[in-house]
């Protein structure tokens, strides 16, 4: 490290020399991982752009209009590039989609009919979507209400989708198979886009007609195809996520086959309008100025979580994914073993951020969790996972998600300020 950047470090962010000398260390001893990483951003990268430029965008296309928003040219472009991007036939994306949560819902709510099955390929989906689906809470607006079937198939031990049990598990009644790619709150590794491949192939080969979605939230530009290129029909996700690239102020999108993201615009707004109608509020400029920037603002995220993951692993942590191991999602799981050293970790992350450092992160009862928990962030875009941010469910194994960041450095220093304060609350002798 630089002599005067080291000396700051201590001076004024009272980092412990030691803590500083193994953020070094590890820092060496992960240049290979980043090196695949700066590759793939590359590629990305100039996707992105190609996309861009293929869909004519200007600066006409940062203005936007009132009311119902007919014949929004920003709003259209928007949409325009998300289809391309990822391969799709049509594609909805609005500021009014006020989360992934919000976005899975719609596909759901959207094609989902009375008598028809939902099966996740990927067992309990995130926490979130019990409520949505009707596995918890008091059923109120869920699939249940509405008498659509679930069932889920849980992973292998190796955390692989289980092909030959779901394809056993498919029904008359089965309509859609659904897969988070990410962990969400779980001791696993991501899907790659090879294993969704591979399950996509062998599912559809003997039953073309389900539809098979995939929740695509963190895995945004984790790889050169996203999955909708290796023949899923609908996915969904969140701008203030990966593709947003810490611009957007919010939002949501689905991209999908036509007759799908018609369904869905149809829950959007109302049947007969679907996607004609809804203001962007003058978001487009940000929207497209974050996709933009997205694959860079993503690569620095990833090595963040993989610095993260080496330091951790070095002090005798379990953490998934393990720092040498390919992945699919942003998040780097680490089980800390106690409610103490969690929060401890999600304080020193709060200190880390440029924004709301002096606030003090505490669990409570979330909507939507069955369990308290604690959330840090102090994002320039509230709730934006692709900021630094660490948060934890609190309950036993005690494992935090350390997620985002946009700069390599300032991820970096959220790793050593999170184990400082572990350090001073002696939930970690060093």
């Amino acid at each position: 490290m630089y002599l005067h950047t080291k000396d700051l470090l201590q001076n004024s962010f009272g980092i412990k020399e030691s803590i500083i000398d193994l953020g070094d260390q590890v820092e060496k001893e992960v240049q290979n991982q980043f090196q695949v990483i700066d590759d793939r951003k590359q590629y990305n990268q100039y996707k992105v752009l190609k996309v861009l430029q293929d869909c004519r965008i200007s600066d006409i296309h940062f203005n936007w209009n009132t009311g119902y928003g007919y014949n929004d040219i920003g709003r259209e472009a928007v949409e325009k590039v998300y289809s391309s991007l990822f391969r799709t036939e049509d594609a909805i994306v609005r500021p009014t989609i006020v989360s992934g949560t919000h976005a899975l819902t719609l596909c759901l709510t959207g094609i989902l009919r009375p008598g028809d099955e939902l099966i996740s390929a990927t067992g309990k989906p995130y926490d979130t979507l019990e409520e949505v689906i009707g596995i918890r809470g008091e059923q109120t607006g869920s699939l249940k209400e509405y008498d659509i079937l679930y069932k889920q198939i849980e992973l292998t031990e190796k955390g692989e989708i289980n092909v030959d049990l779901l394809i056993n598990s498919i029904s008359a009644n089965t309509k859609m198979i659904f897969i988070q790619r990410s962990t969400g709150y779980g001791w696993r590794k991501a899907l790659t886009i090879d294993d969704i491949k591979q399950a996509v192939e062998s599912i559809k080969t003997l039953h073309p007609n389900i539809i098979i979605m995939v929740d695509n939230c963190y895995g945004e530009f984790l790889d050169i195809l996203e999955p909708t290129e290796v023949g899923v029909d609908v996915m969904a996700g969140s701008l203030i996520k990966n593709p947003g690239g810490g611009l957007a102020l919010t939002g949501g999108y689905i991209v999908g086959r036509k007759e799908l993201i018609r369904l869905i615009s149809y829950r959007l707004t109302s049947p007969g309008i679907g996607k004609e109608c809804g203001l962007t509020f003058g978001m487009t400029r940000s929207i497209l100025q974050g996709l933009f920037l997205a694959p860079h603002v993503v690569s620095e995220a990833i090595k963040g979580s993989i610095f993260c993951a080496r330091l951790f692993e070095k002090l005798g942590y379990a953490v998934s994914p393990a720092y040498t191991d390919p992945r699919s999602d942003i998040i780097q799981s680490i089980k800390l073993g106690s409610k103490e050293a969690v929060i401890a970790f999600c304080e020193g992350i709060q200190a880390a951020a440029p924004v709301d450092s002096f606030v003090n992160p505490v669990p409570w009862d979330m909507p939507g969790y069955d369990c308290p928990v604690i959330m840090a962030a102090g994002a320039f875009v509230q709730g934006s996972s692709i900021e630094l941010s660490a948060d934890a469910p609190i309950k036993e194994p005690y494992i935090v998600y350390y997620q985002g960041g946009l700069t390599f450095e300032h991820a970096k220093y959220g790793v050593l300020k999170a184990l400082q304060r572990m350090v001073e609350q002696d939930c970690l002798c060093l």
